[in-house]
């Protein structure tokens, strides 16, 4: 198996089979935030570790009696880091405090090792679950989780050097921290997960970490908020696992890296296949053939500068192979169900509601929502060469300013 890091074409994990996922759990950690669309770390303590071992021998030990199986387990909740503090995005990064197992890239990057007792928690389905706190940021910003694969043992790694992909984004609200709500949840159904942090043979190779990314800016909440001058945190950051055994879980044997967040523009040196053309061509290799195969994508529109790309919505079209596999345009129905979570006055939001239509008009994504994880179904593949291509034909930048962050990778049997 070839492995070159950071590069796409041959950036591939396989993966044994046995794998498990399914659904979200039926108990919600979210009020009002949208699950993402698509066919789309520390454990619990000792003691009740311990606890939980028992009852589960006792349970085995009353169905082998019995000639039943087992009870499935209990549902379970896993803090993976709780009340990690983002600081300044454009400032040299701080020395400041972190929960114990995290560590921080950057102002806007922390991460933490996943640890074995934290992956035998891992049940067969899996919903990630992020609560965004507000402090010195009063602006919309744009966030994300990723998963990454680093050198066993290795007490940090550098992100540009390591097999990386982006599982969830989501947009920030416009919130001032002394006005309630004070938080934003955001939840995503991320089953499709499961085969890769229940791989052994993986697991042997690589230590798996999580990463969670908020890019924030205090400068205008330094004047602006009360409480807020002079300070450079911008907002607290907590990420959840939600798992149970309700489905069966999905099996994937193959997980081949595209892209993370990569400029897509059609005016940045090496973002589009060629100058004044929205188009981006990634070519990859899938190691084997796959009885089924599928292509997770991540895309959203920014620049929000007059007549910029954030305000308006354009077809997207992805093809694979030369196919065209999905046509998209991004936006929701209404941001209305977002508006309680938007504490600062703002521009988009205004004082009175806007209809579906006035919604519709302008709003690619809203503040305080996910960005969808698009799951783009491939089917059977033959191994060797293949291309995945994303085409936005009416985009302008305006002014060449604006960006859609691009983040892909395939999953195949």
């Amino acid at each position: 198996m070839k492995r070159r890091l950071g590069t796409r074409c041959c950036a591939i994990v396989a993966l044994v089979s046995g794998c498990v996922g399914g659904p979200a759990p039926g108990e919600s950690a979210s009020e009002g935030a949208s699950a993402s669309t698509g066919a789309e770390t520390s454990g619990a303590t000792s003691g009740s570790e311990s606890a939980s071992s028992g009852s589960e021998s006792e349970s085995d030990s009353e169905s082998a009696s019995t000639g039943e199986p087992p009870p499935p387990p209990e549902p379970e909740v896993i803090p993976v880091m709780e009340g990690v503090v983002f600081y300044d995005g454009y400032a040299a990064t701080v020395d400041e405090p972190l929960p114990a197992g995290v560590i921080r890239h950057n102002n806007a990057l922390v991460a933490t090792r996943l640890t074995e007792a934290t992956l035998a928690k891992v049940q067969t389905t899996l919903t990630l679950g992020v609560i965004i706190g507000a402090l010195c940021d009063n602006y919309d910003r744009i966030g994300s989780v990723n998963l990454a694969l680093a050198p066993k043992g290795a007490q940090t790694y550098v992100p540009a050097e390591v097999q990386r992909i982006e599982v969830a984004r989501f947009i920030t609200p416009f919130m001032d921290m002394n006005r309630w709500p004070m938080t934003v949840p955001y939840e995503w159904a991320a089953s499709d997960l499961v085969p890769i942090l229940k791989d052994q043979a993986l697991l042997a190779e690589f230590d798996l970490w999580f990463e969670l990314s908020v890019f924030g800016v205090p400068y205008a909440a330094n004047k602006e908020v009360a409480g807020c001058a002079g300070r450079s945190d911008t907002q607290l950051g907590s990420l959840f696992l939600y798992t149970d055994s309700k489905a069966e879980a999905p099996v994937f044997r193959a997980l081949v890296p595209l892209a993370i967040n990569e400029d897509f523009n059609n005016y940045g040196e090496g973002a589009s296949d060629a100058p004044g053309l929205t188009r981006k061509t990634i070519n990859f290799t899938l190691p084997a053939d796959s009885p089924n195969a599928q292509i997770v994508l991540i895309t959203s529109n920014h620049g929000a500068n007059d007549g910029g790309e954030e305000y308006v919505r354009r077809e997207h079209f992805v093809y694979v192979d030369e196919a065209l596999a999905l046509s998209y345009t991004p936006g929701r129905t209404s941001c209305e169900p977002f508006r309680k979570y938007n504490t600062q006055g703002n521009g988009i939001y205004g004082p009175k509601p806007r209809t579906d239509e006035e919604w519709q008009s302008f709003s690619n994504w809203c503040p305080g929502d996910v960005i969808d994880t698009r799951v783009i179904p491939w089917g059977a593949v033959a191994a060797g060469s293949h291309s995945l291509v994303i085409d936005v034909p009416d985009a302008v930048f305006v002014g060449g300013q604006g960006n859609f962050p691009l983040s892909a990778y395939v999953q195949a049997e």
